[in-house]
């Protein structure tokens, strides 16, 4: 596995996350993918969003480290400027692949993130905190266990 950068998007108090059925598990993540050598964990986010989601974001601060398995993965709250949600064409959406399962773009209202199966779930319990709250200056570290 490689360090990661992914998006926290929230529109109209609902969260952009990509929907998974993989290995007979269902749950949810936030977009974003692998950081590509020379990338920065912000360019890296924006890539993955357009190519996951068809948008174009702005990021505008880092929210969180996750550090799992002696990786890292960055996550941005960022604010879409143009595009079509669920629009993506990154090879996630070629054929349906048994191995890597499947990838729906949706948007879940905020209020049912902690009732859904959201990973990582410290950061879903940081993002729906935050949003009612208000997003701390700095990022949160979180460390995740297996």
């Amino acid at each position: 596995m490689r360090n990661r950068a992914g998006i926290i998007l929230i529109e109209e108090n609902k969260l952009a996350l990509i929907e998974r059925h993989r290995a007979g598990l269902h749950y949810f993540i936030f977009p974003g993918g692998g950081i590509d050598e020379g990338e920065s964990a912000e360019q890296t986010a924006i890539r993955e969003v357009e190519e996951e989601l068809g948008i174009i974001v702005a990021i505008k601060q880092k929210v969180a480290e996750v550090f799992f398995n002696e990786n890292t993965q960055y996550y941005f709250l960022a604010e879409k400027l143009s595009g079509e949600f669920g629009t993506g064409t990154g090879e996630e959406y070629g054929d349906y692949d048994p191995i890597h399962g499947t990838y729906l773009p949706l948007w879940m209202p905020i209020e049912d993130v902690l009732h859904k199966n959201v990973l990582p779930r410290e950061l879903a319990e940081l993002v729906v905190r935050s949003h009612q709250q208000g997003w701390q200056s700095e990022p949160v570290m979180v460390f995740e266990e297996n």
